[in-house]
């Protein structure tokens, strides 16, 4: 991990191209009900703001373990919204 704020741009990225992809399903597919792909999005913007607070946590002992942990948080909890959006 290069920085702090590489982290930060990583989770903007990822979680935003999560939300897009819902937006694109929601486009794609107007007949269905949109109510468990807005809880996608719902559960994508707490993710985003959990792993943001982490981020920006002070108070760390080892902060390259702590990002490295964010960083893998963050690659589970996408994985997992992805694998909601694919069972959409």
């Amino acid at each position: 991990m290069a920085n702090k704020r590489d982290l930060k741009k990583d989770i903007n990225y990822v979680l935003g191209d999560i939300i897009e992809a819902v937006y694109i399903w929601e486009l794609t597919n107007p007949e269905k009900e949109t109510k468990k792909s807005q809880a996608v999005i719902d559960n994508a913007i707490t993710t985003f703001d959990e792993l943001i607070v982490k981020v920006n946590q002070r108070d760390v002992e080892n902060p390259k373990q702590h990002f490295k942990a964010v960083n893998a948080e963050l690659e589970t909890k996408g994985r997992a919204l992805i694998d909601k959006i694919n069972a959409l």
